[in-house]
């Protein structure tokens, strides 16, 4: 994926047009060029620590998913798809990018976050194998907001 300004429109998009309103609001609604750049690094240490891969259809870049090796496995970021592109396989088509890229990189398990309240997310990701491990709150909340998912590479 090399179109910062791109992926972070369609970031950007994809996160304002959700079907629930998330509060606190999304940060992936503040993604910028530069902010993407650098999740996208090509070159220096955190090289072979980050990067994304985009979905095309023609030439509308239809989806897109940043990806960050951490201790447990690779974790998933920031999936979007442009909302002319719902429903017609795109997220699992990222899924499955992320998953050759934690193969490649002899990761045991893929990982993500997602809010409480975008049940949609929820079933979109147990739907690919993913379950959830723990509830968190977003700070200055008294209660949940989000949870994390897991899977194993393989599963």
């Amino acid at each position: 994926m090399e179109d910062a300004a791109a992926t972070a429109a369609l970031i950007r998009l994809a996160f304002a047009t959700q079907t629930v309103a998330t509060d606190p609001p999304a940060s992936a609604r503040n993604e910028t060029t530069a902010s993407v750049s650098a999740s996208l690094a090509s070159k220096g240490p955190a090289a072979k620590e980050r990067g994304g891969f985009a979905a095309w259809v023609g030439q509308t870049l239809a989806g897109c998913v940043l990806w960050q090796v951490q201790p447990r496995g690779l974790y998933l970021g920031r999936l979007a798809v442009h909302p002319n592109h719902r429903g017609k396989a795109i997220a699992p088509i990222l899924i499955n990018a992320i998953e050759a890229q934690a193969r490649h990189l002899a990761l045991p398990r893929l990982l993500l976050s997602t809010r409480l309240v975008l049940a949609d997310n929820r079933r979109l990701f147990a739907r690919c194998g993913f379950t959830e491990t723990e509830q968190h709150a977003h700070p200055g909340y008294t209660h949940p907001t989000f949870v994390d998912m897991e899977r194993a590479v393989g599963a």
